[in-house]
């Protein structure tokens, strides 16, 4: 089978890559030979460093990284990488500037996603305000960070916006949730024509598939395709040894995101590999962010591993879309 599908977007010429092994897969997804690429300690007080977003950044690449510190206390650290393998991470947090008074500092802050929009970098991530919910914020050169209102009550996490307006609006995935750890969630949109104010929420989908039977959530920032928007998202499932992260695929319509049109029913990675079953969080594959080239189709990955470290992962976008639509869901 071949697709037509195409990537909307930039070429990326120097996307970090390596080509697909010649030993059989089970998936259209392969991961990097050399993972994990971010270790534990790169910084002299880290616990952890997973669950971060990377993207193009003068050529070069840049990104927004979650280092827990040795008082796991969560926390983000803006870096930069020539390669977007080999990645040199500040070793002083993110300041934010929070230029309204009334806007309170974050409490705690974790798995952020980073999205070039218009004529900035916006950062958003589940931000500690009498509970987790979306932090926004915004940067120029990933150096000075603004910190704006949080854009939805608590309790929520995995906010994730779209790359550009949607009919004149800004859209953001998120999964409510509660004060602890979720034993449940489904994925919504909500809308803005500022950023500030949040409304015209839709439900997008809830658990479906055995893999992701207790709850799912919003991965990298979609990524524009010809047949609609690819959104990866982790899903969950309850094992008699705890849960289990694993990730999968859907295509949402361009114009109406929170419409489903295709959903992978099997897994594309779950934990298999020694730096995803062990860790700080046993079993966990948790997609933050992805790269992608528009002329020739390849998409990186960036996902967590057991809450420690940090891995990539590669694929094309007309094998991924052959293999959701052989393995539809919807």
């Amino acid at each position: 089978m071949s697709s037509s599908i195409k990537i909307i977007g930039n070429e990326l010429p120097n996307i970090p890559w390596e080509n697909e092994p010649a030993t059989p897969r089970q998936s259209p997804i392969w991961r990097y030979s050399q993972n994990p690429i971010i270790p534990r300690d790169l910084i002299p007080t880290s616990n952890s460093i997973f669950n971060s977003a990377a993207v193009p950044y003068n050529g070069k690449f840049a990104g927004v990284f979650r280092c827990d510190d040795l008082s796991r206390h969560m926390i983000m650290h803006a870096g930069f990488s020539d390669d977007g393998i080999s990645w040199n991470i500040n070793h002083e947090p993110i300041k934010w500037i929070v230029d309204d008074p009334e806007v309170a500092y974050p409490e705690y802050t974790y798995d952020p996603r980073v999205v070039f929009i218009e004529d900035r970098y916006w950062v958003m991530w589940c931000n500690g305000f009498h509970g987790p919910t979306i932090g926004l914020g915004y940067t120029y050169d990933f150096k000075e960070f603004h910190l704006l209102e949080n854009a939805l009550l608590p309790y929520n996490r995995n906010g994730v916006l779209f790359p550009r307006r949607i009919n004149g609006r800004y859209m953001l995935l998120s999964r409510p949730s509660d004060t602890g750890h979720t034993p449940f969630g489904d994925i919504f949109l909500s809308q803005s024509e500022d950023m500030i104010h949040w409304g015209r929420h839709r439900w997008v989908m809830g658990p479906k598939q055995a893999w992701e039977s207790t709850k799912i959530g919003g991965g990298p920032v979609p990524i524009e395709t010809s047949e609609g928007w690819l959104m990866f998202h982790h899903g969950v499932l309850t094992s008699c040894n705890g849960y289990v992260y694993s990730f999968g695929a859907t295509i949402l319509d361009l114009e109406k995101p929170w419409i489903v049109r295709y959903r992978s029913k099997p897994y594309l990675i779950n934990p298999r590999e020694i730096y995803e079953i062990a860790g700080d969080v046993p079993n966990v594959t948790f997609p933050c962010a992805a790269l992608a080239d528009a002329p020739t189709g390849r998409i990186t990955i960036y996902y967590g591993c057991a809450d420690t470290v940090t891995g990539l992962a590669f694929t094309t976008i007309d094998q991924l879309f052959d293999y959701v639509k052989k393995n539809n869901a919807v």
